[in-house]
């Protein structure tokens, strides 16, 4: 009778001995699954910062060209200094033929090459033009320059003086081959601009 007690006895121990291991296993399990979840979660909120907390990247700085128009700005058609065929004819005269003239940015430019002058006596004697085969240039006019016009530019055979934004708007009302029949005699002052503009009488 005492041996089967002593029996009885040891097999509920192991019972519960066993028991008490499956216990401490599901619960290491629980921790050991709980605390990895959460680094997973740290590590994710590091790297996709989904709640927006870390530092915001620097902005690039995007290097630019003092007076080099970006590429939203508009461009301007032309330069904003005389080339260096217009510096070259700085405090000279000249007389040239012109296929352009505009105004931008408060100034006026002139598209211009050199010609020579030449006497026509048919049908009655007047000066004519000897175009010349080079490029066109851009010279500026001086904001103070003078522009004098005779016909067909100006109203009479008589120079007269006109202001320059009549005097580009009437040249471009005409076409460029009647443009290129004109000849103007140009003042250039020390720094390459146009301070006297006279056009040539052409009947």
């Amino acid at each position: 009778m005492g041996h089967r007690t002593m029996f009885t006895s040891h097999r509920r121990s192991a019972a519960w001995a066993g028991t008490l291991a499956a216990l401490t296993c599901l619960a290491l399990s629980a921790c050991s699954g709980a605390g990895s979840g959460s680094g997973a979660a740290d590590r994710q909120g590091v790297a996709g910062d989904p709640s927006g907390t870390s530092a915001p990247a620097a902005p690039s700085a995007v290097a630019s060209t003092p007076g080099v128009p970006q590429a939203s700005e508009p461009v301007s058609p032309v330069a904003s200094v005389p080339p260096a065929d217009a510096a070259r004819w700085a405090g000279t005269k000249q007389f040239v033929q012109m296929q352009n003239a505009w105004t931008t940015g408060g100034r006026t430019y002139l598209s211009v090459r050199s010609a020579r002058k030449a006497i026509s006596t048919e049908p009655t004697e007047a000066m004519g033009i000897i175009p010349s085969r080079g490029p066109y240039v851009t010279v500026p006019l001086a904001p103070d320059g003078r522009v004098l016009l005779s016909v067909p530019l100006g109203d009479d055979s008589v120079p007269a003086s006109y202001s320059a934004a009549e005097f580009v708007k009437r040249l471009t009302a005409r076409s460029p081959s009647f443009r290129e029949g004109l000849g103007y005699d140009l003042s250039f002052d020390a720094q390459g601009r146009v301070v006297r503009l006279q056009s040539l009488y052409t009947p």
